[in-house]
């Protein structure tokens, strides 16, 4: 697994969680908590390169209160 970052808060006009990215993921990555358990997708990967946020749209309207999102550790298609 790989750390995604902390959750900031949850945006009030469309329900996204807002992440203080560590990583950059892919839009449509799944992130998980810390107990493996899904909690939504990529959405949007937003704000400055050198500090990037993260919109995670969850999978149901009530998210279990975490402060940290993982992403699995996926494996890249060769080209």
């Amino acid at each position: 697994m790989r750390r995604l970052g902390r959750i900031l808060h949850v945006s009030s006009m469309t329900g996204h969680l807002i992440v203080k990215a560590q990583t950059v993921p892919r839009i449509g990555e799944k992130v998980y908590d810390g107990e493996l358990r899904p909690v939504g997708l990529v959405f949007d990967v937003f704000g400055p390169v050198e500090s990037p946020y993260v919109a995670v749209k969850p999978l149901r309207s009530q998210v279990k209160p975490v402060k940290t999102l993982f992403l699995s550790e996926s494996r890249r298609k060769k080209k």
